[in-house]
């Protein structure tokens, strides 16, 4: 079973479709004239959080006690049994939490409809934060929230697999090229050289090193059917025809870093999340993290994150915005990291984010050059029918898979 961490968060279609049905009506978020306006006093702060385990609970129950001991406030913090479900209903019923994790798969269908406040530049510095996340989270031009913290995809390498095969690291891969050519050394030792799981989250990747991507900067334009992409699929494609890369249910697994940590793989594609898994599930894996090789046009990596989401109909918007500010800081966000896993969004702590994590100097450095997750509104049904195209990439035509995308994509742009 893939690791919660990393699962992209899917509102169930009933309540999508309420939440955003109510904006349609007339009746959105955004119709906000007879909301109380912010108090200044002290606040019962409600947080809602999608937790990955105990550790991610108790790191931030402590962070907004200490909040609360210094502000005056009250925070009560809860994890909840399915955020998206619960977040949506309590957006679509009008009795939101104050603060609440906001997935960015899911933010555009968010501030599309007027739930969120935009209070991201009201942060202190909050031209600190990653570029790449900013813009995950910037709607309209508006920065909506602060990003809470991020991950990105690198390359891990099984160093025991690798030497048996007889590679050194002058055959670790900076470049498609190369990376063909090591693969193909290790499908001649009699190796699976790369599990890639079958997805837009992973296969997008290259999408990105390629020069192009699903849908314009702004998000409001199709752009999946662009010779970049078609170059970038027909590459990925060549790795699968040729049997260079698996997807993990070839190799019975359930994603790739359960095959990559069975040895069914030398390589794969994942983000900072295989570290926890490898520590619980296959300890004796012995491995190295590299950067993604780098395509056409240079290097490319995804990012997948969330931002600290304050509901427009907060009536606490003041002591809400002082409460992301806390959760927000280099210090506490190295508190998170340490308490459970995650990487800094600030840029300013990167350098002790790295002394402490050295092993995971690819995945921070990845910010650079990182791709977040289109952030474009209705899109869900549009993504996953994307997915369907890949799940079959070995067999398939790339470009009327792209094509297919820009379609629904056009449709679902052209009413949002």
């Amino acid at each position: 079973m893939a690791p919660r961490t990393f699962r992209r968060v899917a509102v169930a279609g009933l309540t999508a479709a309420a939440l955003l049905g109510s904006a349609a009506c007339g009746s959105g978020f955004d119709d906000s004239g007879d909301e109380p306006q912010a108090s200044s006093g002290p606040a019962k702060l409600e947080i809602l959080i999608g937790s990955s385990g105990e550790a991610e609970t108790k790191a931030v129950r402590d962070a907004a006690a200490k909040w609360a001991g210094e502000s005056g406030n009250t925070a009560t913090v809860t994890p909840a049994q399915d955020l998206a479900q619960q977040l949506g209903q309590a957006l679509a019923g009008g009795t939101p939490p104050d603060v609440f994790y906001v997935d960015a798969s899911r933010f555009a269908d968010y501030a599309s409809v007027g739930a969120l406040e935009p209070y991201g530049d009201k942060i202190s510095d909050s031209g600190d934060f990653y570029e790449s996340l900013r813009q995950t989270f910037t709607y309209d031009g508006k920065l909506y929230c602060a990003p809470k913290d991020f991950s990105t995809l690198a390359l891990q390498i099984n160093t025991d697999l690798w030497t048996r095969a007889g590679l050194t690291d002058a055959d670790v891969p900076t470049t498609w090229d190369q990376l063909t050519a090591t693969a193909r050394k290790l499908k001649a030792a009699g190796q699976t050289p790369l599990a890639i799981a079958d997805t837009r989250d992973r296969i997008g990747a290259f999408l990105v090193q390629a020069g192009g991507w699903l849908t314009s900067p702004d998000g409001k334009q199709a752009t999946g059917d662009t010779p970049e992409n078609v170059q970038a699929l027909t590459y990925v494609k060549s790795l699968l025809a040729e049997g260079l890369a698996r997807y993990p249910k070839q190799l019975d697994a359930g994603w790739g870093g359960e095959a990559f940590g069975k040895g069914k793989a030398v390589m794969t594609i994942e983000g900072n999340w295989i570290k926890g898994a490898l520590q619980n599930d296959f300890p004796n894996v012995k491995y190295k993290v590299v950067p993604l090789p780098a395509g056409p046009k240079g290097k490319g990596t995804l990012s997948f994150t969330q931002c600290w989401g304050i509901a427009a109909k907060s009536k606490h918007k003041e002591q809400a915005i002082s409460f992301v500010e806390a959760m927000t800081s280099g210090a506490q966000q190295m508190t998170f990291a340490t308490a459970f896993g995650v990487m800094p969004s600030r840029q300013s702590v990167r350098d002790q984010y790295t002394q402490q994590f050295p092993a995971d100097r690819p995945f921070i450095e990845g910010a650079e050059y990182a791709q977040g997750p289109v952030n474009a509104p209705k899109m869900d049904s549009v993504l996953k029918d994307l997915d369907t195209g890949l799940n079959t990439l070995a067999t398939g035509d790339p470009k009327a898979v792209l094509a297919r995308f820009d379609q629904n994509a056009k449709a679902a742009l052209g009413g949002s």
